[in-house]
């Protein structure tokens, strides 16, 4: 981690504070490794994060940007009205404003994380009717715990945020209809976590459908799993995604560490 005053905490003009930077760092992180597994829609789609401290700040990446050129240090800190806190020489995207802002505005202190994606399984399953079916062992995590928000066009008005946090209502994850995913956590390796488990239930779901007639699993069985793997969960020794995700940051620093920067 860097100290106080390091040339990265440097980067945006004055010091930032290490709670502030380990987010920074892991965000980072989750763009990188975003991009790794071929889920970025070119320049669009945003994973933020809630800024620790009593402001309402929250870092999302530089609008223009490839996911493989977010670091730590150019994420861009906004807050809920999308003014520009530090990080100004960067403009960011109007559409992810609104739907990140939604989530952020609630203040909640268990949905810190916020990521969106626009994946071709993801606006796969959010082009169907059905929607996510129980067809395999993620997909059962989030059985009855998923929410759906109709289409209302690219989210550029601000009034739309109400009714997105409608949609999510009590659960951790949505389905953008027509649009894409969307998942939320406390920290970003839940956040993160939870991501991948919802984008390879969309992934397995199509190659499933396309193979032969889908297996639903009973709502029964649907229910037991989700509330097996919860459990399973609170069994871990560390918070839930932290050691999947140390794993994968590991992976990251092998091939390259410029997320950290």
């Amino acid at each position: 981690m860097p100290d106080d005053h390091s040339p990265a905490e440097r980067h945006l003009g004055n010091a930032i504070p290490a709670a502030e930077w380990d987010v920074r760092v892991q965000l980072a992180a989750a763009y990188r490794l975003v991009d790794h597994h071929g889920w970025t829609e070119q320049i669009y789609g945003h994973l933020t994060a809630r800024v620790p401290g009593p402001e309402d700040h929250f870092l999302i990446n530089p609008w223009g940007l490839n996911y493989d050129e977010v670091t730590a240090s150019n994420l861009v800190k906004i807050d809920l009205d999308g003014r520009v806190v530090a990080g100004g020489e960067h403009a960011v995207n109007f559409a992810g404003f609104i739907i990140h802002s939604a989530i952020h505005m609630t203040r909640s202190h268990e949905n810190l994380v916020v990521m969106h994606t626009h994946t071709r399984a993801g606006m796969a399953i959010a082009a169907i009717k059905e929607g996510l079916q129980p067809v395999s062992m993620f997909a059962t995590v989030f059985h009855n715990r998923i929410g759906y928000h109709d289409y209302e066009g690219a989210s550029l008005y601000p009034d739309e945020r109400q009714r997105i946090v409608a949609s999510l209502g009590p659960h951790k994850a949505m389905i953008l209809k027509n649009h894409g995913l969307l998942v939320v956590g406390k920290t970003v390796p839940e956040c993160f976590l939870r991501l991948y488990r919802l984008e390879r239930a969309c992934q397995v779901q199509l190659d499933a459908a396309a193979a032969g007639t889908l297996d639903l699993v009973s709502t029964e069985i649907a229910d037991r799993s989700a509330s097996d793997l919860d459990g399973y969960q609170g069994m871990q020794p560390r918070p839930e995604g932290e050691i999947e995700f140390s794993a994968l940051m590991r992976k990251l620093d092998r091939a390259d560490s410029s997320y950290r920067r």
